[in-house]
């Protein structure tokens, strides 16, 4: 039901974008537009206008939906009441150091030959 709800909330917002950039600017924002001439108080509401407040209502509606089905399908209980009831944490050790005298190269064939004194 959400996903159906979510596609429907992405298309209306799509659709709105669309019918506000379609729309030609009336002017008095920023001093920008070619409102010029004698503008009457009340302006006539164009058909491209109309749907464009249907198209905002109905992505108020969708907002106001989706919240309602996120905050139904949500836990009721706080994060906090969970985080006492979580698995014991278990502790790793790290593994030992080698000692001093170890080395860290794998033992090569003249350390495993007896010691013989040598002749100078």
């Amino acid at each position: 039901m959400a996903n159906v709800v979510l596609i429907i909330h992405l298309l209306l917002a799509l659709a709105l974008i669309g019918a506000v950039l379609v729309q030609r600017s009336e002017g008095g924002g920023l001093g920008m537009g070619g409102g010029g001439g004698a503008v009457s108080g009340r302006a006539a509401a164009t058909a491209l206008t109309r749907v464009t407040w249907i198209l905002a209502g109905a992505f108020i509606v969708t907002s106001i939906s989706l919240t309602v089905i996120a905050a139904r399908d949500s836990a009721s209980s706080s994060v906090f009441d969970r985080l006492g009831t979580s698995a014991p944490v278990v502790e790793e050790t790290a593994p030992a150091l080698p000692g001093a005298g170890d080395s860290l190269l794998p033992p090569s064939e003249g350390d495993n030959a007896p010691l013989v004194p040598r002749a100078d």
